[in-house]
């Protein structure tokens, strides 16, 4: 990383996805502080001594200092939040890739916890819990009305401890509960294997601290099955972000050296930079190059990246870079927009903030925030289409969202349309039989996106969606 990054904090790419966003080096809080709105403060001060003196029953003096600091920043933007000291020490079990719970990557929807993925071999993985499921109730306790944080925390807890979640399917339209046995998840966020004689297929599910040193052995495998690889497919679909580290190595695998990799602006000159497919912008504490040991063949290798709404953040960062150096073809659907960095703050020893501090851009100057990388080929998730796309949230659906700074955002008016037109369709899907319903997983033989993108590789035609269009920004509502 660069040596301003070294000195100002931990910096976090990632979709919101409660303790699973990422943090990547050693913060040092800020001294310096804006001078303060005193009317206002005093305002702050007799509320808290009317809520002491006069509340129906006794309140908990640090609880109120804490919730009143907890709501002040999650009204900024969805990625701000302030850590206590357990939410602290989960946050830092996240950047690892491994911690205690159940293994779901999650986000919010209507005041429920809503699944983006299971993680793979995990006790709800194994418990069949499905991308989009709804949590509506952790053990006795409703989601409905708990944070995202809150809901992370009853879902975490000791090994081999039990916890029932209740899950609404809306394709099954039913409610069930599952009990589900915690232990410590270690994430493997590559995997990857060779398609056919010739072209091979890597994955990266999210961009953790391992996620670089994963990466390189899995592509020195797949060169060693086959040594002459004419295209390989990097797929960063439902990939919700991580270590901004990860994503320039990562990108620097591909790219030629020293180009721009990603640009950050904010409003401090710490936030101001400039990122590089050089060593020293993404090695870790240890100086080592990680790529160092891959084989020559892979910067020039034809590259197809596949994206899809579920793409958020560092993978944007990565696709972006290879979009905008021509260095890969980006197939799929637009990814999720989420172009903003957060860097974490230590508050004391064991409590933290990880607050938003500025926009990146691509290569050539773009913000994706609210937006999201338009891919040059879009390919439907299957051979009958992508039904169900306007129903899955990105960035710019998420409240309080931060605008991309690049010209006004547009309402686009056909969007409650499509989404009414897609859950007809999602009704009609769940009257099928559940085994016809059952969605290929990522880089199998039914994996449609996987196949058109060996055909783009080989230069043969590639079938084209005929139903997803660029989605433009959305306006905020007043």
């Amino acid at each position: 990383m660069g040596q301003k990054l070294k000195i100002t904090g931990w910096v976090m790419l990632g979709v919101v996805a409660g303790a699973l966003t990422t943090v990547s080096l050693q913060t040092v809080a800020r001294n310096a502080l804006a001078p303060l709105p005193l009317e206002e403060l005093q305002q702050l001060s007799t509320v808290f001594g009317l809520i002491k003196s006069d509340y129906v029953e006794a309140v908990d003096e640090k609880k109120l200092i804490t919730d009143a600091i907890s709501g002040m920043v999650s009204n900024l933007d969805p990625h701000s939040v302030y850590f206590d000291k357990k939410a602290f020490k989960e946050f830092k079990e996240g950047t690892a890739g491994k911690f205690v719970g159940v293994g779901i990557e999650i986000t919010q929807e209507d005041g429920l916890v809503k699944v983006i993925t299971p993680i793979e071999g995990s006790p709800a993985f194994r418990a069949g819990i499905k991308t989009n499921d709804l949590v509506t109730k952790i053990d006795d306790t409703a989601v409905k009305g708990l944070s995202l944080n809150e809901a992370v925390k009853r879902m975490r807890g000791e090994p081999a401890t039990k916890v029932i979640l209740t899950i609404y399917r809306k394709d099954e339209n039913r409610s069930f509960p599952v009990t589900i046995v915690r232990e410590e998840i270690k994430q493997l966020s590559v995997r990857g294997k060779l398609v056919e004689p010739g072209y091979g297929w890597v994955r990266v599910s999210q961009f953790q601290e391992r996620t670089v040193d994963d990466f390189v052995k899995k592509i020195n495998e797949i060169y060693k099955q086959d040594p002459n690889i004419k295209g390989m497919v990097l797929d960063l679909r439902n990939d919700p972000g991580g270590l901004l580290n990860a994503a320039v190595a990562i990108s620097a695998a591909f790219l030629p050296d020293n180009v721009t990799v990603v640009s950050t602006n904010g409003q401090t000159e710490d936030s101001k930079q400039t990122l590089r497919a050089v060593a020293k912008d993404y090695q870790g504490r240890t100086g080592a190059d990680p790529i160092r040991g891959l084989p020559a063949g892979l910067k020039k290798v034809p590259v197809v990246v596949l994206v899809n709404e579920g793409s958020a953040s560092a993978s944007e960062i990565v696709a972006g870079a290879l979009q905008d150096h021509k260095r890969a073809t980006i197939m799929g659907s637009q990814t999720f927009g989420k172009g903003s960095v957060q860097t974490f703050r230590a508050l004391g020893p064991d409590t933290g903030l990880k607050i938003t501090t500025s926009r990146y851009y691509t290569p050539s100057g773009k913000s994706i925030q609210a937006k999201g990388i338009v891919p040059d080929v879009m390919v439907d998730d299957t051979e009958e289409g992508s039904p169900y796309a306007a129903l899955r949230t990105r960035e710019a659906d998420l409240e309080k969202h931060l605008a991309s700074g690049q010209g006004e955002e547009q309402k686009d008016r056909t969007r409650e349309k499509a989404r009414e037109e897609a859950l007809k369709r999602l009704e009609e899907e769940s009257r099928k039989p559940v085994a016809e319903r059952k969605a290929p997983e990522f880089g199998t033989d039914k994996d449609f996106q996987l196949a058109q993108a060996i055909k783009q590789l080989k230069g043969q035609p590639v079938l084209v969606s005929k139903t997803l269009v660029e989605r433009k920004p959305e306006a905020k509502e007043d």
